[in-house]
């Protein structure tokens, strides 16, 4: 089995579930080093006339250190049977050891960039836009004393969509 590009006008799902119940990897990297990471906080719209993904990584996740490195990134959303994986993508970190056997995950090679060969979907992003959130910037501050009591504000990532690839 393998992957298929599709129409990104071709998806049909409620990405509020996919992201927040089902989670999803965000990966970057190369055939030489690579890693992943859980994310259940993101989303998916228009921005600048492009279909965007957004992406939120804490400055401690070594996934970002690939992320900031790259031009590509890729969002993968895996079946319901590797939640046990997600759990350890999400738990352990790259900087330890080897995450993609400790998961039994492995990576898939896209593009010049990486995603996971378990996936069912796969979203190739490019790089738009970042910028670190900021404590002064919340308008609810119940929002930064709740999430953010260690000062580890995430970064936020645009990644343009420019390829789907879905498992046939």
């Amino acid at each position: 089995m393998g992957f298929q590009e599709i129409s990104i006008d071709s998806l049909e799902f409620n990405p509020f579930h996919k992201i927040q119940k089902e989670w999803m990897l965000i990966t970057a990297g190369d055939e030489k080093k690579s890693n992943t990471m859980t994310a259940s906080w993101g989303g998916l719209g228009i921005m600048w006339g492009k279909n965007i993904a957004t992406a939120y990584i804490r400055p401690q996740r070594y996934t970002k250190e690939f992320v900031d490195a790259n031009e590509y990134f890729t969002l993968s959303f895996l079946p319901e049977e590797y939640r046990k994986a997600l759990s350890v993508c999400g738990s352990v970190s790259g900087r330890d050891g080897d995450k993609w056997s400790a998961s039994g995950l492995h990576p898939y090679y896209v593009d010049g960039t990486t995603a996971v060969e378990e996936a069912d979907l796969i979203f190739v992003c490019k790089k738009q836009y970042h910028q670190e959130m900021k404590p002064e910037c919340f308008d609810e501050k119940e929002n930064d004393t709740k999430w953010y009591p260690e000062k580890d504000y995430h970064t936020m990532y645009m990644g343009e969509i420019v390829k789907v690839l879905k498992r046939v």
